[in-house]
């Protein structure tokens, strides 16, 4: 067994023999930037990775270097902030995948904590299926995280609880709970959010401080430790079992395509 599900901790051999039994390779998407008083500013991809090697212990596989930044241009106005551009961010995310295939692996799943990656990630993942061959699932694991624990915890806030015990479960230290001292008005926020977050109706926001002036909203004052492993446990096992299941779709779905197209050429 490899003592880490991490890629980059792992030498060239222990990677080969892992890829030969799963070729199952997960990419950690997050962003930097601000949280708060209380959250550091990798916060997303703290989480993505946390998460990541959990579900990766559950489903055999390896998590990638994601690499830490995402597009979040919405946070520049506050320090902090690291944004790259859209087309940028897919460049990373195919270049680094495609490096993986060639190398054997076949199955990509990408865990995703930040909304703003969300439209690069759909292309990038539609290029790695079509041009590369990849069987690709993306998961939103912040919206996860909010089906299982958004009502315990006044939803899915930036800065709010579910952030809190995300970092909580990957390094306790990081977490200032003490120096919360103010709050968003949290009906603003959640109005904002809820609109954003539609099926129909995706209005485009160029400044955080349209959903929350101070940069953040939520109530993490009650999030602890205990809480956030549960929550780390909790959502790795529900997007091991969804994932594994849908790669097992993916597998009978494109093995049906690829019997379709031997009948066209032998015909």
């Amino acid at each position: 067994m490899i003592p880490t599900r991490y890629f980059i901790d792992l030498t060239q051999p222990e990677i080969a023999a892992q890829l030969r039994r799963n070729p199952l390779v997960i990419l950690p998407a997050g962003s930097v930037e601000q949280h708060g008083p209380h959250l550091p500013t990798g916060t997303d991809i703290y989480a993505a990775n946390v998460i990541g090697h959990a579900v990766a212990e559950r489903m055999d596989g390896l998590v990638l270097p994601g690499g830490p930044l995402g597009v979040t241009p919405m946070h520049m106005p506050f320090e902090g902030t690291i944004t790259l551009t859209p087309e940028t961010y897919q460049r990373v995310v195919l270049e680094t995948c495609e490096s993986t295939a060639k190398h054997g692996a076949k199955r990509l799943l990408i865990l995703n904590w930040h909304e703003g990656n969300i439209p690069s990630l759909a292309l990038a993942s539609e290029k790695l299926h079509r041009e590369v061959g990849m069987s690709v699932i993306v998961v939103q694991a912040c919206y996860v995280a909010a089906e299982l624990y958004g009502h315990d915890c006044g939803g899915l806030t930036h800065g709010g609880e579910i952030e809190a015990l995300a970092v909580l479960a990957y390094h306790p230290d990081l977490v200032h709970l003490d120096r919360i001292d103010y709050s968003s008005d949290h009906s603003h926020g959640r109005k904002w959010d809820k609109l954003r977050r539609t099926r129909s109706y995706q209005p485009v926001l160029r400044d955080i401080r349209t959903i929350a002036p101070t940069g953040w909203y939520g109530a993490p004052e009650h999030a602890t430790v205990d809480k956030g492993l549960k929550m780390l446990k909790d959502v790795a096992e529900a997007i091991a079992k969804e994932a594994g299941e849908i790669f097992r779709l993916l597998d009978e779905a494109q093995g049906g395509t690829a019997e379709i197209k031997h009948l066209k050429v032998a015909g």
